[in-house]
């Protein structure tokens, strides 16, 4: 029987006992119906995971008491960073979520010529919280116990203006000849930058080949800026990762 996955911000210990409320209590008590008894799986994001039960009720509050953790990890042993450019609210939303289904380490939203969405300081504030709460859901859900890095949205120039060091960069290109197969074994943490509906300008990707990134083609159709991340995160986990 699979036990219920819970997230919580606070730093976890045996034997401890915590509150949870808003969105978490609600979702285990009017939507999953637990009582008190009910076995519980809690993860606080920084590793490993502890069993733990619902010791109490009370109005909008659930009490867990936390019982022994487990050093269990689900990382991948490719760090991917997804730099992806910000698209329709649905569209990034999927992304976000199944790149973190797929291991990605890090995600950077990045604002493109092309991008349709434009968000001002308050808008990507929220924007970016809002994506949080997606990638927590999709841990509780896949397994994972530590939480993807989601970067605050950046222009595209400032992505290429960061020190590569040894990162190793690719950007999705139809018109490129290297191909997943041909992407040399991991020994490094590799960064994939995809870009919006509409994809990248002209002026745009030979920015990212002067920064270093080698253009990475992912067969002869066009794929939609989801399709593409999804693919090319699941190609090379395949090639390099634990799929």
């Amino acid at each position: 029987m699979r036990v219920t996955r819970v997230y919580v911000e606070q730093r976890l210990a045996p034997g401890a006992r915590l509150w949870v409320c808003g969105a978490t209590a609600n979702h285990l008590t009017r939507v999953l119906r637990l009582a008190p008894g009910a076995a519980l799986t809690v993860f606080d994001g920084h590793g490993g995971e502890y069993e733990a039960r619902i010791a109490e009720l009370r109005k909008g509050q659930v009490q867990l008491a936390l019982g022994e953790r487990h050093g269990i990890e689900r990382e991948s042993p490719l760090e991917i960073v997804l730099a992806q450019g910000i698209s329709r609210s649905e569209r990034m939303d999927l992304v976000v979520q199944k790149a973190t289904e797929l291991g990605v380490a890090r995600i950077a939203p990045v604002i493109t010529e092309r991008s349709v969405v434009r968000l001002d300081a308050r808008q990507a504030e929220k924007r970016l919280r809002h994506w949080q709460a997606i990638a927590i859901a999709a841990c509780e859900q896949c397994g994972r116990n530590r939480l993807p890095q989601i970067a605050a949205p950046q222009p595209l120039a400032a992505l290429l203006g960061e020190p590569a060091g040894s990162i190793r960069r690719l950007v999705l290109s139809p018109a490129a000849t290297l191909r997943v197969r041909d992407v040399p074994p991991a020994d490094a943490p590799l960064q994939l930058l995809i870009g919006p509906e509409g994809g990248l300008s002209d002026a745009e990707h030979a920015a990212a080949l002067a920064a270093g990134f080698r253009a990475l083609q992912l067969g002869p159709r066009i794929l939609r800026t989801e399709t593409a991340a999804l693919a090319a995160l699941a190609a090379l986990q395949q090639a390099h990762g634990d799929l």
